[in-house]
C-alpha cells in the first residue's frame, strides 16, 4: 500500500463519519417532535457503512495501471424499527382522539453516545492524515 492510499483511506472515513454526525444531528433535533398519527412521526434513521477493498488485480492484468482502493463507503441511511413512544397526553394539542401522542423512537443518550463516538472516530482520522502529511514532508526533505 502505498503512501498517498493513506489520504484515500481516512479521507473516505472522515466523510463516513461526517454522515453519521448529520444523521445523529437530525435525530436529536427530532427527538421530541411530537405527532397525532403513527404515519406522521418521526423515525430515527442511522448510516450503513461497507468496507471498500478493491485489490489492483481486479482491474486488470498490469498492475502499475491500476490503483488499489481501499476506504468506507456510506451504503445508505436507514430508518430504525424500534416501536414508537406513545404517551398518553389528552391536553397536548396534537393528541388523537383517544388522547395520545405519539413520539419519536430516538434514545437520546444512545445519539449522545452515537454523536461522541463519531466525532471521536473523525478526530482520530484527522490524526492519520496529519501525520501521513508529516511523513510524507520528512521525505521530501531527506533530498535535501
Amino acid at each position: 500500500m502505498a503512501l498517498g492510499n493513506v489520504f484515500d483511506i481516512a479521507g473516505s472515513a472522515m466523510t463516513a463519519q461526517s454522515v453519521r454526525l448529520n444523521t445523529t444531528a437530525s435525530n436529536l433535533a427530532n427527538a421530541q417532535t411530537a405527532s397525532s398519527s403513527i404515519d406522521e412521526v418521526y423515525r430515527g434513521r442511522h448510516p450503513v457503512f461497507g468496507a471498500v477493498m478493491k485489490d489492483a488485480t481486479q482491474f486488470g492484468t498490469n498492475p502499475t495501471d491500476a490503483k488499489s482502493q481501499a476506504g468506507v463507503q456510506v451504503l445508505g441511511i436507514v430508518e430504525s424499527d424500534a416501536p414508537l413512544q406513545r404517551r398518553y397526553e389528552p391536553h397536548h394539542p396534537q393528541s388523537d382522539e383517544e388522547g395520545y401522542v405519539f413520539y419519536p423512537n430516538v434514545n437520546v443518550v444512545e445519539e449522545m453516545t452515537n454523536m461522541i463516538s463519531a466525532s471521536r472516530s473523525f478526530q482520530t482520522n484527522v490524526e492519520v492524515m496529519n501525520s501521513a502529511k508529516q511523513m510524507v514532508q520528512r521525505v521530501l526533505t531527506l533530498g535535501q
